[in-house]
């Protein structure tokens, strides 16, 4: 049992090592909380505190420390959405210049004078002559409906 008292100190620092190794792989917040409680437990473990309080205190201080920052984070984290030219297209009305089929990933629209690939918003088939309107843009295709 004293050994494994000895070893605690070196336990800490393994869970400090993998939580920051894997905040830092991640970089999404994940796990930085962890080594932060692995810092209390660490600290509680040099000064001589018993296992059951080590364990309390990284605990306790690894919820303390995700219940104030996540938020916090998760706010800052947002990015707001950025408009680009691609969005002039939505609302605008198109012809269909080969039918779009989504079952079998097929169609084209020109719009404004340019032609983007096409899929139907309702899932129905859109024969080529077609007059349709845009919805949305979903990558570099165009949802449509059909006007």
């Amino acid at each position: 049992m004293q050994t494994f008292t000895m070893a605690l100190p070196f336990i800490w620092l393994g869970v400090i090592v993998v939580a920051a190794v894997l905040e830092a792989i991640t970089t999404q917040l994940v796990s930085i909380w962890f080594a932060a409680g692995g810092v209390a437990g660490l600290i509680t473990a040099v000064a001589g505190g018993d296992l059951t309080l080590q364990l309390l205190l990284f605990a306790v201080v690894t919820a303390v420390l995700l219940a104030v920052t996540r938020p916090l984070a998760r706010r800052m984290a947002q990015m707001p959405k950025t408009q680009t030219n691609a969005d002039r297209y939505i609302g605008k009305a198109g012809v269909v210049t080969e039918q779009i089929d989504n079952e079998a990933a097929r169609g084209l629209v020109k719009v404004l004078g340019s032609v983007w690939t096409a899929r139907s918003a309702d899932g129905s088939v859109i024969p080529a002559g077609a007059n349709v309107e845009i919805c949305a843009i979903d990558g570099v295709k165009v949802i449509v409906k059909r006007k």
